[in-house]
């Protein structure tokens, strides 16, 4: 760590819940009005501000991109009043713009907090993600084996039939060939349009979500963000860097990564205790979403601390014109 002040998960928890409450309520009169680039400029604004207030030593190294392509919240960009410990922060202010201009379920406000240098700087490239919930042996599936044989270990470790195995794939034409060997299996696969960090953390509450298992490629700095959730609920989790170009490539290099076909476990790319929090846009088989009513409007996040294994939910309401 950069500072000498201690990482205290528990007393920044409550502030970190905050930030993501307030990017949700600001983008919230936008859900259904089609318009991405103004629900997600104001979960930007909203996170930012309330991302300066605390009393932290934050650099963001999840953000919106680099430093010339994101006016705010950008890779580097330092963040809090400059007092406290110094931590590394990972954020989507706005996990599936397209979800909310669209009013459809599952978009959240995502952000991760962890000690300075601990969670990996992942470039702005794509992932190929597996994730599996809490309670199997370590490794029983990996990025190594097929489709068909993950449906097949995971099944097996369950003490099931393939076809009770529900897995989640982001639904894209790459994945095409994913999902038809998935199908053959006899498992269920469920098709998520946008918004993989909900995907994955689906995995880690099988109970309330059904889904078994996750797997694709999606972008890699929400698989930090993911990794980071995981590592607080519970289960495993395996990314491996895809890149499409030299350009990708180069980006990658210049966040430090030198073993370009690295798998990178859970706890690889979240080495320390971290803080994670979430709260729902669109209601979602995760979180509620932002609740208009008149004279006031309610929220509902989760935020969750990997030290303790601690797991909250937690309504907030507040008085609205």
């Amino acid at each position: 760590m950069t500072s000498d002040t201690a990482f205290n998960d528990r007393m920044l928890s409550l502030g970190l819940a905050r930030v993501a409450e307030q990017a949700a309520l600001a983008c919230a009169d936008l859900i259904g009005r089609g318009d991405e680039k103004a629900a997600d400029q104001a979960a930007v604004n909203a996170m930012r501000e309330q991302l300066n207030i605390l009393a932290i030593k934050g650099v963001v190294v999840i953000g919106e991109g680099e430093r010339d392509e994101a006016p705010m919240l950008f890779i580097g960009e330092e963040v809090g009043t400059g007092d406290g410990p110094g931590v590394d922060i990972a954020l989507d202010p706005l996990e599936g713009t397209t979800l909310t201009a669209k009013a459809m379920p599952n978009a959240l406000t995502v952000i991760a907090m962890a000690p300075r240098g601990t969670l990996l700087h992942a470039p702005d490239t794509y992932m190929d993600k597996l994730a599996i919930g809490p309670g199997y042996p370590e490794n029983v599936v990996s990025l190594a084996m097929s489709p068909r044989e993950r449906v097949e270990a995971l099944a097996a470790a369950r003490g099931c039939r393939p076809s009770e195995i529900t897995v989640c794939v982001l639904e894209r034409p790459r994945h095409q060939e994913m999902i038809d060997e998935l199908r053959s299996t006899g498992a269920a696969v469920f098709l998520i349009p946008d918004g993989d960090v909900a995907g994955v953390i689906h995995c880690a509450e099988a109970d309330r979500t059904g889904i078994d298992m996750y797997m694709g490629t999606g972008g890699a700095p929400e698989g930090v963000l993911a990794a980071s959730a995981l590592k607080c609920m519970g289960g495993q989790m395996w990314g491996r860097l895809v890149f499409r170009n030299e350009d990708e490539r180069a980006r990658a290099a210049k966040a430090g990564i030198t073993d370009f076909d690295r798998i990178y476990s859970r706890d690889e790319m979240v080495t320390s205790d971290v803080i994670f929090a979430a709260t729902g846009v669109t209601d979602g088989s995760i979180l509620s979403g932002v609740k208009r009513r008149p004279g006031y409007v309610e929220t509902e996040t989760l935020l969750m601390r990997s030290r303790t294994g601690s797991v909250r939910r937690m309504t907030y309401r507040s008085k609205r014109d």
